[in-house]
């Protein structure tokens, strides 16, 4: 799963993230999803998410179940 639709991602869900400032390096964050910050069903980059620390990103991979 690739992170790019959002019916893929659901809160309490584990995956990686690029943050905004890490787009150039494509530098991956992990961690648990909070809220879906995203309203249409897919996007080409990634489905934007905050996680459970507060940090925002876009979803570029799913790991699993927190």
């Amino acid at each position: 799963m690739s992170g790019k639709n959002r019916s893929e991602i659901k809160p309490g869900l584990r995956v990686e993230i690029v943050l905004k400032a890490d787009q150039r390096s494509g530098k991956r964050t992990s961690g648990v999803v909070k809220d879906i910050l995203t309203n249409s069903p897919s996007h080409p980059h990634g489905i934007k998410v905050r996680l459970t620390d507060g940090q925002v990103g876009r979803v570029c991979n799913i790991l699993g179940n927190a």
